[in-house]
C-alpha cells in the first residue's frame, strides 16, 4: 500500500512540471509535440504502466519519465478522445474495452487510428476485513443487493438476509469505484448484469431493444447509500473496510493481492479470487485489460514506440508485470498485442459494443 502512495506521489509531481517539458519535435497540427509520453486512464492498469515507466527511463537514460495520471477508465476515455496533438494523451489505460459510443466520439474528434492492446487479465474482487463475516456470494445475491430496480421493482432491501435468507442480518455496506471506472463498469457487465439475467429472463430481450430499460432494470446502480462511491482511491476503500467488519469493497485483483495482510478476498459462486481462477477463467468477475494508443502520436512523440515495446516485453508469465500482480493473457493473446504494436495494426470500431 505504502508502494502505491508513493508512485501517486511521484506522478503528481510529474504531471505538475509537464507544462514545461513540450517542445517542437513534430508539427501536430500547428500545436507543437511534447517530448514526454502522457498517459490517462484505469486505476486499475495504472500500477502496472507506473512500473514499465520506470524500466522504460531506466533502459533509456536521458529519457523524461511518462506523465501518468489515474482519472478512471471513462474519464481518461474522455480525454484520449478529445483529438490529436500535443495536448491531448497518447495512451488510455483502460480495465474495460472501449465502447462504441466511445469510438465515435473519438472519430469525431479525429482520433480514428487506435491501436488495441490487450496487456493481461484482471478479476473484479470482493473483499472484506480480516475480521469480516466471510460473505458466500453470488451474481444473483450482489444483483439484488446493488441493482437500483432489480426485477423491475425499487431496491428496498437492507440487511443481506432480506437478499438471501442464507446470508446474515447484517447492512449492506458495499465500497466501490465511481462512475466513471472501468471496474464499476466490469462489475454492471460481468456481475450484476450475469444475476439478472439469471433471475429475470425479460431483461434478456430488453437488452437488445431497449437498452435503457435494460440498464434500469439491470446494471443500474442503487443510489441510496448501500453502495458507497468511493472514488478512484483505493486506499480509501481498504482504510474503510479496516474499521468496518461488516462491509465489503470492490477492486481490481492485484490490489487485493497486494493488501493480503489486511484482507480477505470473498469466494463467489463458490471460486475465490486467485491468480489460478482468475487465469483459468473460472472466476465470474475475470476481465481483460487494455491500452489503447493513437497511432498519429507514435511518430510525433518520442519514445513512445519504445515504450510499447518495453510493455511487451514485460507481460510475460515470467516478467516484473505478473511479480506486481497482472496476470498474464494467454499466449496466443500475448503474441497477438505484440504483432498490434508491431505493424501498428488498427482497431476496427465496427467490432465495439
Amino acid at each position: 500500500m505504502q508502494r502505491r502512495v508513493g508512485i501517486y506521489a511521484a506522478m503528481t509531481f510529474l504531471v505538475a512540471g509537464a507544462v514545461g517539458g513540450c517542445n517542437d519535435q513534430a508539427d501536430f497540427g500547428g500545436a507543437g509535440a511534447r517530448d514526454q509520453i502522457k498517459i490517462v486512464g484505469s486505476s486499475t492498469v495504472y500500477p502496472f504502466t507506473t512500473l514499465v515507466a520506470e524500466q522504460y527511463v531506466n533502459r533509456n537514460p536521458g529519457t523524461k519519465a511518462p506523465v501518468i495520471e489515474s482519472t478512471g477508465t471513462g474519464a481518461g476515455m474522455k480525454l484520449f478522445c478529445a483529438g490529436i496533438g500535443s495536448q491531448h494523451p497518447d495512451i488510455e489505460d483502460a480495465s474495460r474495452r472501449m465502447k462504441a459510443s466511445e469510438f465515435k466520439t473519438c472519430t469525431e474528434h479525429g482520433v480514428d487510428q487506435i491501436l488495441e492492446i490487450q496487456v493481461g487479465i484482471d478479476g473484479i474482487a470482493f473483499a472484506e476485513s480480516k475480521s469480516g463475516k466471510a460473505l458466500q456470494l453470488t451474481p444473483v445475491d450482489l444483483y439484488l443487493a446493488l441493482a437500483a430496480n432489480p426485477r423491475g421493482a425499487k431496491n428496498t432491501t437492507k440487511t443481506w438476509k432480506d437478499v438471501n435468507p442464507a446470508l446474515p442480518a447484517i447492512p449492506i455496506q458495499v465500497y466501490g469505484p465511481p462512475s466513471t471506472s472501468g471496474t464499476r463498469d466490469a462489475l454492471a457487465e460481468l456481475i450484476l448484469a450475469r444475476g439478472c439475467a439469471a433471475i429475470y429472463p425479460p431483461s434478456m430481450k430488453l437488452r437488445d431493444t431497449k437498452p435503457d430499460e435494460y440498464a434500469a432494470v439491470c446494471t443500474r446502480i442503487r443510489d441510496d447509500g448501500a453502495y458507497v462511491d468511493a472514488g478512484e482511491n483505493d486506499n480509501l476503500i481498504v482504510q474503510k473496510l479496516q474499521s468496518n467488519p461488516n462491509a465489503i469493497g470492490i477492486f481490481g485483483y492485484s490490489y487485493l493481492e497486494e493488501n493480503a495482510d489486511v484482507l480477505n478476498g470473498l469466494a463467489l459462486a463458490g471460486v475465490e479470487p486467485s491468480y489460478e481462477t482468475i487465469s483459468q477463467g473460472l472466476y465470474p468477475g475475470a476481465r481483460p485489460l487494455f491500452l489503447y494508443v493513437k497511432r498519429a502520436h507514435l511518430s510525433a512523440i518520442p519514445g513512445l514506440a519504445k515504450f510499447l515495446d518495453q510493455y511487451a516485453a514485460s507481460w510475460g508469465p515470467d516478467g516484473p508485470l505478473a511479480k506486481r500482480g497482472l496476470i498474464p493473457a494467454p499466449a496466443d493473446v500475448r503474441t497477438a498485442s505484440a504483432a498490434i504494436i508491431k505493424n501498428q495494426t488498427l482497431l476496427d470500431g465496427r467490432a465495439l459494443n
